[in-house]
């Protein structure tokens, strides 16, 4: 669980600096980069290994990220991360892959990110199209800009 955070954190933190400003990642990362024990222990998180080292991670879940509706066929990418210098490299392509084919698996037709700004053209080479740009609440008096997105799930 702390390897997961911390690639979370090296990830957010390093990657996201050309999509936000430094006060903003500041005040957000520290909720954003907490990985969640709920989510890692689902059996819908992947991790991605190389040489014993931790390269990559993400998920999905048909909940929505912080709860709420579950709607038929949907399913929802969770804390997607990539070593900094891995970045490009595939490993984030090879997650989502597995993701897609077990969500098609287990019914599910459509998929949606909260992307961050940096993180939308991945998330649009996956096939997934932006629906808003919407703010998230990151504790007190932080609005962290996120896009929502949404596409179809594909089996590889």
């Amino acid at each position: 669980m702390q390897e997961i955070a911390a690639l979370i954190g090296r990830s957010y933190s390093i990657l996201m600096q050309s999509a936000y400003a430094q006060d903003v990642l500041a005040r957000a990362l520290p909720a954003m980069t907490r990985a969640n024990p709920d989510l890692v222990a689902s059996g819908t998180f992947y991790v991605a290994e190389d040489a014993g080292s931790l390269v990559g991670c993400g998920g999905w879940t048909f909940a929505p990220p912080g709860g709420g509706t579950i709607i038929d066929g949907l399913v929802h990418a969770r804390h997607f991360a990539v070593e900094p210098e891995r970045s490009g490299t595939g490993i984030g392509r090879a997650i989502f892959e597995r993701v897609s084919n077990d969500a098609c698996a287990a019914g599910a037709v459509r998929i949606q990110a909260l992307s961050s700004l940096n993180a939308e053209p991945f998330y649009k080479r996956m096939g997934l199209d932006r629906l808003d740009l919407i703010p998230v609440a990151m504790g007190a008096g932080v609005e962290f800009p996120v896009v929502l997105m949404e596409g179809p799930l594909f089996l590889s």
